[in-house]
């Protein structure tokens, strides 16, 4: 098990790691839409969301990877009603590449964040 760190994106606020690589499998926490300062990005979901695969990207090219690598994803939503707007985003960062997906809307979210994300990679 390795331990994967980046300054590029937020520090962990509790007891876990940024992501954590098995082999060649990244296993990725959840991302919010912190800069790698902290702060919170004010905006809508589109805004929220595109701070998230900014995370998600830093994190995983720390491991090596990239976004054409991720096999699977879990997205969060506070309100399933912002699918579209952040299906749009979720598109464009992934372009043609296709993970599989599951996207679920939540009671609640770390810091009142509309979108969390979560990957899991298959590094080459």
């Amino acid at each position: 098990m390795k331990l994967i760190q980046t300054q590029n994106a937020p520090a962990a606020i509790g007891p876990y790691s940024q992501a954590i690589q098995v082999g060649s499998l990244l296993f990725t926490s959840g991302q919010i839409p912190l800069r790698a300062d902290g702060s919170l990005v004010e905006g809508g979901i589109e805004v929220q969301t595109q701070q998230v695969f900014d995370n998600l990207r830093a994190v995983i090219e720390a491991a090596g990877g990239s976004l054409g690598e991720v096999v699977k994803t879990t997205v969060f939503l506070k309100d399933l009603q912002d699918f579209a707007a952040m299906n749009g985003v979720y598109e464009a960062a992934f372009g043609s590449h296709r993970p599989a997906r599951s996207a679920v809307q939540v009671a609640r979210l770390p810091r009142d964040v509309l979108v969390e994300i979560e990957a899991i990679v298959a590094l080459s």
